[in-house]
């Protein structure tokens, strides 16, 4: 049995244990956001929360890749969950790759979408040609961005908390 190293008491790091429970208030502010937009029309605010949050993510994944590469050794917590070996599958494992196979495109997707934003609206932002565009790509990423957290919380409660 291995002690909890999580501060939700799950076999999951200090790090781990941030980035679930912080995927769920990232959902919601995402949600208020495009709420702003499309139908407030308050694209000021929009802009600012969205590169708040494409900042905020941006410094978490790059602290979390950090922790999970130099300081956890994540295997070894996961190790111990029963899907760890499911018949000599390691379920684990494929979990964390079908998160990765929609976290990377979504994250990439993401600096499109607010690259695209940058150059294509005024100051203030407000509706233009591109905008539907960004509309489109933008509403693609915010689908990609709620499977990145259900695909992790997935990958996350399979690997450290069962």
């Amino acid at each position: 049995m291995v002690l909890a190293t999580g501060w939700l008491g799950t076999r999951g790091s200090w790090m781990l244990d941030f980035v679930a429970v912080a995927m769920l208030v990232v959902l919601p502010v995402l949600a208020w956001s495009v709420f702003l937009a499309k139908v407030q029309g308050r694209y000021l605010w929009h802009k600012r929360i969205q590169l708040a949050l494409a900042g905020t993510l941006l410094v978490t994944i790059a602290l979390f890749e950090y922790d999970m590469r130099m300081v956890t050794d994540w295997r070894s917590l996961a190790s111990h969950s029963p899907y760890w070996n499911v018949r000599g599958v390691n379920v684990v494992a494929w979990a964390l790759g079908v998160h990765l196979s929609v976290a990377v495109p979504t994250a990439i997707l993401w600096i499109v979408v607010v690259v695209g934003a940058l150059r294509g609206f005024g100051h203030p932002p407000r509706p233009t040609g591109h905008s539907r565009r960004h509309r489109t790509l933008g509403w693609a990423a915010v689908t990609g961005m709620a499977l990145t957290a259900v695909t992790g919380w997935i990958f996350y409660w399979m690997a450290f908390v069962a």
